[in-house]
């Protein structure tokens, strides 16, 4: 089959190499993408007179039809084509006949890819933002329930304080926020068109750019056709915001792990986001938590693998390029499909209160209260961190809390302990008093509900 560049060849590829050298396996993905990068090119050609009505009418009339078979999934590709913009471009021949060879007039398949991965990104992370939105409610629902539920906060894995389980929730409200922030930041430099910047250096024809641009719905064109076909940083960019996206995921996932399993048994996961076991009747395992967890690694290797095929590439384009959009499919599947069951699984997630209750009511994570409470009575904090520190040794050595200890035991310890001290080592008063800005307090958790609903809204 003789290929729409094969003027100047002499001989053909066999098939294996014509395989390992095609696209098409992966970049059909950009069909829509394509077909529309080139409705709008025709269309300015038409505007700009390079192109007559009747050919430009007759082309247009070929890409709605195959737009048509698009969406119909009836167009078939080949490996021949090597990719779907030479496969589109000869469906158009074969459908209008010889005009549509005049399509590709002030174009290259440089500056088409280029568009085409644009316009895909574009549409892509907005929909992300929208599926953060969506999880971020579903924190902030949940936060709202549990504002008065207390919970073991940790540090090393270690209980340290007491905190609302609103405040823990929330906590990754604000992380997805500044995520989302990155997203809604880096459209800007998705929203900037190559199309019309050809191979290279542009084109002889009196073609309009921005013409074109405006037909996509860009904001902004490329100054430099060199830097329009060669740029990826916006590929780039968009693989790390996915990687901090899951990182945050990843983290959440392992606590979702761990809270449901039976040492922890803060949560049990709904049925529909759960899984069995083959050989073990019990189980109930909290493996799409995990898949996530798992899937954060694939994410940080699409960005590594496109920060390695950039980083020694010469302008403009080069092959090497082809080696962009796999990364970026799978990373835009995985994430998507990793924010839906998040969202799933913590909409539909049961929060054992009492347990949760049980938990700081027994351990010693009031500790810094009895602390505090001596600093607050002019003790110097090191002093009071040393006492606490003994006391706390004492009740491990007697199997008690610091609650169960007797006034007198307390009092030999430190004389300015008096009796208020066991409504200070309260783990609820212990939450309830923390309410310096951002901090865990009742009242502190609902000001910022309040301001993630205003974010949202």
């Amino acid at each position: 089959m003789t290929k729409l560049w094969g003027g100047r060849f002499q001989k053909s590829a066999e098939q294996w190499v014509d395989e390992f050298g095609a696209s098409i396996g992966f970049d059909q993905t950009l069909v829509n993408e394509d077909l529309d990068g080139s409705i709008a090119h025709v269309q300015m050609l038409g505007d700009c007179n390079i192109l007559p009505c009747d050919d430009v009418q007759s082309i247009l009339g070929g890409l709605v039809q195959l737009k048509k078979l698009a969406v119909e999934n009836k167009l078939e590709f080949s490996v021949a084509n090597e990719d779907i913009h030479l496969n589109l471009e000869k469906m158009l021949i074969d459908l209008i006949g010889p005009v549509g060879g005049k399509l590709h007039t002030g174009r290259s398949r440089n500056d088409q890819v280029a568009t085409d991965m644009h316009l895909f990104l574009k549409n892509r992370v907005i929909e992300i933002i929208e599926l953060i939105e969506t999880f971020q409610q579903t924190l902030v629902t949940q936060a709202e329930t549990h504002v008065e539920t207390l919970a073991p906060g940790y540090t090393h894995l270690q209980r340290a304080q007491p905190i609302s389980f609103a405040h823990h929730l929330m906590a990754y409200f604000w992380m997805l926020e500044r995520d989302k922030d990155r997203f809604k930041d880096s459209v800007k430099r998705i929203d900037i068109s190559p199309l019309g910047a050809g191979a290279l250096a542009g084109t002889t024809f009196p073609i309009d750019r921005k013409v074109a641009a405006e037909y996509l719905g860009f904001a902004n064109v490329y100054e430099n056709s060199m830097d329009a076909v060669s740029d990826r940083d916006f590929i780039l960019e968009f693989l790390s915001n996915s990687s901090m996206l899951m990182a945050h995921l990843s983290r959440f996932a392992e606590e979702i792990i761990l809270w449901s399993s039976a040492e922890f048994n803060f949560i049990e996961l709904d049925d529909s986001f759960s899984t069995g076991s083959s050989i073990m009747p019990q189980k109930k395992n909290p493996d799409m938590a995990e898949l996530i967890r798992g899937k954060t690694g694939r994410v940080y290797g699409n960005l590594m693998g496109l920060l390695t095929v950039i980083k020694g590439l010469p302008l403009a384009y080069n092959k090497d390029m082809q080696e962009d959009k796999e990364g970026m499919f799978d990373t835009v599947h995985t994430i998507v499909g990793s924010l839906k069951i998040f969202e799933g699984m913590v909409r539909t997630m049961v929060v054992h209160t009492e347990r949760l209750h049980d938990t700081v009511h027994k351990d010693f994570s009031n500790a810094t209260e009895l602390a505090d409470y001596l600093a607050a009575k002019g003790l110097p904090f090191r002093e009071a961190h040393e006492i606490t520190g003994k006391l706390v040794f004492l009740c491990i050595q007697r199997g008690y809390f610091l609650l169960d200890l007797p006034l007198e035991d307390l009092q030999q310890a430190s004389s300015l302990i008096e009796s208020d001290i066991y409504d200070v080592l309260s783990p609820l008063a212990a939450v309830r008093r923390r309410n310096s800005l951002g901090g865990t307090g009742f009242e502190q958790v609902k000001v910022q509900i309040e301001e993630a609903k205003k974010r949202l809204a």
